[in-house]
């Protein structure tokens, strides 16, 4: 397939930009592709109008219908072949396995909201029945459900090129709903994006759905996002990530006229806390793992263990060594863009240059060239790191910052002086975890997922998973952008008071035709009333 650069609006190309930019290729150091054209505030404008014409034909749709289209974006994403891989590789210098394996879960959470919306009892259906002997009043027949939000706004991650862009969990969530969806591509990636833009047109004509259920729109310049954002038919914004970046959208929606709820994940520092205990029988192996989590994907990933604190011990010294011997010996990899590699260089000098930090780097310097990041790792001591807030800052990149601490009770108060992280793990033996029951309390108001002697860095689709946490992690900690509950960010309740039967949504009505599980009077069922 041979790319056109243009914005897809709802069934139709445009190109009325001027501004132009290119994709590049980070591993090779050079501008490729054909030119994108930067979207203008008529064409942000068009495809708003065009998903608000959509949205109540989309409310209606029967479940099966919707489940039907997203297997469809499954089937023709599946369809594009290795072409996806290979250009998301040339756009991002990301290995073609992990691009697979991305790839692969990209087409698993599409099957997973699929079976979800065909179950259907993601809707919360909750009914009271009418008391008309009541006393002192009689209590009406009151019927409460999720129903579609309305045009989402969605901005694609630059570190998952697939599974966090124009069809990954945002969009497929926001689609499950009931929703249209309007994608902002990010930039570092416009040819993947429009490849995976063009799978779900195919989809959208296929399973004759509104025109306006999907549009991609391209461009670089901070006006195309907030004119996205602050578009008074977009009703909900999903976004994963930098925190400045997501901030300045979330406030652009807070100053509307009508505010809207922005679903902003930012990234976190992801502490981990190793144990006494457990480093006396299992230390090497914690090391090892730790440095294979922080250079996994050369630190590329928003759950990167950027924090690690333990107590002073010969066996945390014996550790310390080992960690520092792992990114001694680490190759620098390339990073996704020059201005991540830029960023993650300043910021690294930037901390190392704090008064009392110890730095250990790859032995080999990177590639500027090749857009490559040295691996490093940082020590310091509690007293230090509480003193400095420059060091509490996530470093997005293959480092870490080891801070020891004199006692357990340190590594409370370490704990306590921590912002909002998306995870937090501890390593440790299973009686020193009853022991330390105050940590877990602590780190569970920090961070949305703990994680018990794994690492956090591997985030798994499922029913259970929990992928957010408290500010600066996420702009809602409520509410997760991975795993079956992401849909609920993109609905809201209504509830009926008094309505005939054949005017309440199918979910509510008596005969519950459609098998769900429901709240009638306190009580879970699946029965008809």
């Amino acid at each position: 397939m041979q790319m056109h650069g243009k914005n897809i609006i709802g069934a139709q190309l445009s190109s009325a930009g001027e501004k132009t930019f290119q994709a590049y290729d980070p591993r090779r150091g050079e501008a490729v592709g054909p030119l994108f054209h930067e979207t203008t505030a008529k064409e942000v404008d068009r495809a708003l109008m065009l998903a608000e014409n959509a949205v109540a034909e989309l409310r209606e749709m029967e479940a099966d219908g919707i489940a039907d289209f997203l297997l469809s974006i499954r089937d023709e994403i599946s369809g594009i072949g290795d072409n996806l891989i290979a250009t998301a590789a040339q756009e991002t210098g990301l290995d073609e396995a992990r691009l697979k394996g991305e790839r692969d879960r990209t087409l698993n959470q599409i099957k997973l909201f699929a079976e979800i919306v065909r179950e259907g009892s993601w809707v919360d259906a909750l009914i009271d029945t009418p008391l008309p002997d009541r006393k002192p009043l009689p209590r009406p027949d009151i019927r409460r459900m999720l129903r579609p939000i309305g045009p989402v706004a969605v901005f694609g991650a630059s570190n998952f090129p697939l599974a966090f862009s124009v069809a990954g969990g945002d969009t497929v969530s926001a689609f499950a709903a009931g929703n249209p969806v309007v994608v902002k591509a990010h930039p570092a990636h416009p040819g993947t994006s429009e490849l995976v833009a063009s799978a779900i047109i195919k989809a959208v004509k296929a399973r004759s759905i509104p025109e306006g259920t999907f549009s991609l729109l391209h461009g670089k310049s901070p006006e195309v996002s907030v004119s996205l954002v602050t578009h008074p038919n977009t009703k909900a914004v999903g976004f994963t990530g930098s925190g400045r970046a997501g901030r300045a959208l979330f406030d652009a929606a807070a100053r509307r006229p009508n505010p809207i709820p922005v679903y902003a994940e930012m990234g976190s520092v992801n502490p981990v806390f190793v144990l006494p205990g457990i480093l006396k029988s299992n230390g090497q192996a914690i090391a090892e793992g730790l440095s294979r989590s922080v250079l996994l994907g050369v630190g590329q990933f928003c759950t990167c263990p950027g924090l690690v604190f333990g107590v002073d011990s010969d066996s945390f010294e014996n550790f310390q060594g080992k960690l520092i011997d792992a990114f001694e010996q680490a190759s620098p990899g390339t990073m996704l863009n020059p201005a991540i590699a830029k960023a993650y260089a300043d910021d690294f000098e930037r901390v190392a240059g704090v008064k009392g930090i110890e730095r250990h780097v790859s032995a080999r310097s990177g590639d500027p060239h090749k857009t490559e990041g040295q691996p490093g790792v940082l020590m310091t001591d509690l007293n230090n790191w509480l003193a400095s807030k420059e060091l509490h800052g996530e470093i997005f990149g293959p480092s870490t910052v080891v801070v020891h601490c004199g006692s357990p009770d340190q590594l409370l108060k370490a704990a306590r002086a921590l912002e909002g992280t998306l995870t937090a793990t501890i390593h440790g033996t299973t009686e020193e975890l009853s022991k330390h029951s105050e940590l877990v309390e602590i780190l569970s108001r920090k961070a949305g997922r703990l994680v018990f002697n794994g690492f956090p860095t591997g985030v798994e689709v499922g029913y259970a998973m929990h992928h957010g946490g408290p500010y600066p992690a996420t702009t809602d900690e409520k509410f997760t952008s991975v795993g079956a509950t992401a849909i609920y960010r993109f609905a809201r309740p209504v509830c009926y008071q008094g309505f005939p039967q054949h005017l309440l949504p199918t979910e509510l009505q008596d005969a519950n035709p459609r098998g769900i599980w429901r709240i009638v009077d306190g009580q879970f069922t699946r029965n008809a009333i």
